[in-house]
């Protein structure tokens, strides 16, 4: 199913550019008409949380692209409005956070957390239920509430990492880090990563998750002429499944151990902390090490900081351990934590928000801002989503361009600049949550690598978008001889 946009024309474009803080916080309205600009010396591995984007990013597109067909085979076009046309349709109340909503909210999930404990722990025993296997089944239902109940607690320290979630970010931080710590999330190096995430969106060479190989990089991976014959014939299902499986399994604790999916442009780090560093076991890249080129060296104390909150969460698992048994723990909150951390989750959200037939992703010389955040998608979870989950995954695109709005007001916004995008909003919610995890296949069956459109020249050849090997959608360009 093609992505669903929608048909208005773009707003009159007037750009204005500013400088973000260290926070990325743009705590009020009268913010609102700015966009990010870079800092003076561009760095891969660069980690203030001020804009990585261009001093082009207002810019609206000039360049002559022509024809772009992104993986369904429809035309593509660059977007061409500005930050400050999408800041000044919001509504101003949209920016206003409230601590009293806000904590509302982490209590309410603290509670939903609570109320099942005590039900299951007193009510699902052989006493009232005497089938062994209806108390297996019913605990593996506890288990999946419980993730969903955690993902809910999650999604509001990522919250606070974006400042969403209160005026104050001192309180923020302290909300988050204690949030995240006890999901064994280190807050702050998270922050940090995932701030420059949302300030290299779809760049190549910058971005911090989900980056795509480009297509003469999955040859190098596993050989040209394997490449090429590969093309010949179809990936089976099965190796999809099995792919998607360990995706889900371990590409989160993959992704702090070694920066899989993230940039692997090190090098470029100012401060010199990524010479001779690689993504990989072993490559001095991970979310731990105050030294890893994911951060400057000002950061430090805080990777510290994160560090412990995780040393006191585990102290606190071990000594629960210690009193109720490991078993216990383990249904209680080892498979809750999976469900979170892993299993269809974080991950499979994370994954779907920035991988879609119909999202481009592009090189540094074409990348800005703006084509960073439109190259994002809206789906649907149904009441799992909207209630549970906050929203995460129906109004991830204006998460992108302003992640200051709280996820309350989130839903108001995104009608708003839907106007303004025009056809470049991008959402795919017609079969709700089944359409959800439908996605989850097609994506891992359409989405393989990533290619300019054949016979692109010029700046076109900056504007990538996904191909495979499984004869879906445009078919992959010829390769070019090996130089």
């Amino acid at each position: 199913m093609a992505a669903k946009t929608t048909s208005s024309q773009p707003a009159a474009r007037n750009p204005i550019l500013r400088r973000t803080t260290a926070t990325d916080t743009e705590s009020s309205p009268s913010t609102a008409d700015a966009s990010p600009i870079g800092s003076p010396r561009q760095s891969a591995s660069s980690t203030s949380l001020s804009s990585l984007a261009s001093a082009d990013a207002a810019k609206p597109a000039t360049k002559h692209y022509g024809k772009l067909v992104d993986t369904y085979g429809n035309e593509f076009e660059v977007p061409d409005y500005t930050v400050k046309d999408i800041r000044d349709a919001i509504p101003k109340h949209c920016y206003e956070r409230s601590y009293v909503k806000s904590m509302s909210y982490v209590f309410r999930d603290m509670l939903y957390l609570a109320v099942t404990f005590t039900l299951w722990h007193n009510f699902v025993t052989p006493e009232y239920v005497p089938s062994k296997a209806a108390r297996v089944v019913l605990w593996g239902i506890y288990t999946f509430l419980q993730g969903l109940f955690g993902t809910g607690l999650w999604v509001l320290a990522h919250e606070c990492g974006h400042g969403a979630f209160s005026p104050s970010q001192r309180f923020n931080n302290v909300v988050g880090w204690v949030l995240h710590s006890s999901l064994f999330v280190p807050y702050f190096s998270w922050q940090i990563s995932h701030g420059k995430h949302h300030k290299a969106t779809g760049n190549m060479e910058r971005d911090m998750v989900f980056v795509p190989r480009t297509r003469e990089e999955r040859a190098r991976s596993i050989g040209r002429l394997a490449h090429e014959l590969s093309e010949l014939t179809e990936e089976t299902p099965l190796y999809t499944f099995i792919h998607l499986l360990g995706q889900q399994l371990i590409g989160w604790p993959n992704y702090l151990l070694t920066n899989v999916t993230g940039h692997n442009y090190h090098e470029r780090q100012r401060e010199g902390r990524g010479k001779g560093k690689h993504n990989g076991f072993g490559g001095g890249v991970n979310h731990f090490d105050p030294s890893s080129p994911l951060y400057e060296a000002r950061d430090a104390w805080l990777i510290v900081m994160s560090d412990i909150g995780l040393g006191i969460a585990f102290t606190a698992l071990y000594f629960l351990g210690q009193k109720f048994g490991w078993s216990n723990m383990a249904v209680w909150y080892g498979l809750p934590y999976l469900w979170v951390n892993h299993d269809c989750l974080l991950v499979a959200i994370t994954f779907l928000q920035h991988t879609d037939p119909s999202l481009p992703h592009y090189t540094a010389e074409e990348w800005n801002y703006v084509r960073g955040c439109a190259a994002t998608i809206d789906r649907e979870f149904g009441f799992i989503g909207r209630h549970l989950l906050h929203g995460i995954i129906e109004t991830h695109v204006l998460h992108h361009y302003v992640s200051t709005i709280p996820f309350y007001n989130a839903d108001e916004a995104t009608e708003a600049i839907k106007p303004i995008m025009g056809r470049h909003y991008r959402s795919d919610v017609s079969e709700g949550p089944i359409g959800f995890i439908k996605a989850m296949w097609k994506s891992a069956r359409w989405c393989q690598w990533v290619e300019p459109t054949e016979g692109a020249e010029g700046p076109a050849k900056g504007v990538l978008f996904f191909r495979n090997r499984n004869g879906l959608g445009v078919k992959p360009a010829k390769m070019a001889p090996p130089s």
